[in-house]
């Protein structure tokens, strides 16, 4: 549904959708009244955000969430290769998938919450195979990892959170998409200046206050986290989050971000082993988030072990399937302090959460 010039639907779902309303619904087209009280409408949308306030309050709202690696092997084993296979005129004995080969398509040329690529990339294997048989070069076949990567290229998705974490800056955090979860990489590099806060990547305005209120605790806090403290006086720091021309927001990445902070000012980096997902506050509490499923398996699909996430989510992992919490750590935090305890291994000094400021850090703040 959109608003134009020739009108906006939404108005007219607000009445069919109010039990009030709807029993004496008039469409204005046939100019005919119609009881709509036994009707059930069934709306689908790939973010809420975009639906208005006063629609999505007249709706009850189920989240589907996106598949696990093992959901899409079921499927990709029981549905989409034997449908592929049917429509290339292939029988089972001419080309046969493997697990191996089957994970390597979701792992190395999807990435999605739901089939439809996998789909795709699966018949794309299967018109590689036909071809074969239809020249006569051969008679059976099987999609194992050799055969998977001579149909489809080069691989489009690399596990590379170790590469894009080794330097100092670099923190990796979850987000929501409208095609499910995903990993977000932000940066921050510093340059000299006096102080100030650069933040780009496309970022709402929600986001970049996030990014403020990161940037205000980690320089509040320097001193304890082994910061020189004339180092933000001297220094701007600037905030990026690659993938610039999509639009993001939330709140969501606000710890991410005083990790990155903190890794540029300290000199130290992240452990290439964790992601993380929470709001900050500007005394250092981690609030809770929307969409945890959605991020922890896109942690779990990118090979991260650990998982820091706010506390008052807990209750959100018995949503996971059970392999993904064999599979992965969980660290639940209500401060701060603990994230970065984690995020970087032990390695900086610890910070007492909540504390009021010291004669020394009013000093370092002085100067």
């Amino acid at each position: 549904m959109g608003a134009d010039w020739r009108g906006d639907p939404a108005s007219a779902m607000l009445e069919v959708l109010d039990p009030e309303q709807h029993s004496t619904f008039r469409d204005h087209y046939l100019d005919l009244p119609f009881d709509l009280s036994k009707v059930l409408f069934i709306c689908t949308a790939n973010q809420l955000e975009t639906i208005p306030p006063p629609l999505l309050d007249r709706m009850d709202v189920i989240q589907l969430s996106g598949y696990t690696e093992e959901e899409k092997l079921g499927i990709a084993k029981k549905y989409l290769a034997p449908k592929q296979l049917k429509e290339h005129g292939l029988k089972r004995s001419m080309l046969t998938f493997t697990d191996k080969g089957l994970r390597t398509i979701i792992r190395e040329y999807t990435r999605e919450a739901g089939v439809r690529q996998l789909e795709r990339q699966i018949a794309a294997v299967c018109r590689k195979a036909a071809r074969r048989v239809a020249e006569g070069e051969t008679e059976k076949m099987s999609a194992d990892e050799k055969f998977v990567r001579e149909s489809l290229g080069p691989r489009r998705f690399v596990a590379d959170i170790r590469k894009r974490t080794s330097e100092p800056g670099v923190a990796t955090g979850l987000a929501v998409t409208a095609v499910g979860g995903d990993v977000l990489f932000i940066e921050a590099t510093a340059y000299p200046g006096g102080g100030h806060l650069k933040v780009t990547g496309q970022l709402g305005e929600v986001m970049q206050e996030s990014a403020q209120a990161a940037h205000s605790w980690v320089r509040t806090h320097g001193l304890e986290l082994g910061i020189d403290p004339n180092w933000f006086g001297e220094n701007d720091v600037h905030l990026h989050i690659p993938a610039g021309a999509v639009p993001k927001d939330g709140p969501s990445a606000g710890i991410t971000m005083a990790t990155a902070i903190a890794s540029i000012a300290t000199g130290k980096p992240v452990s290439d082993q964790v992601a993380m997902t929470g709001e900050i506050t500007l005394s250092g509490q981690v609030l809770p988030i929307g969409g945890l499923r959605e991020k922890v398996l896109a942690a779990q699909r990118a090979g991260i072990a650990k998982v820091i996430f706010p506390r008052e989510n807990e209750s959100d992992l018995e949503e996971l399937p059970p392999e993904t919490r064999e599979e992965l750590e969980f660290v639940p935090v209500d401060w701060i302090e603990e994230v970065l305890e984690v995020a970087f291994e032990g390695s900086l000094p610890k910070v007492a959460p909540a504390r009021p400021l010291s004669q020394e850090r009013k000093a370092a703040a002085s100067r």
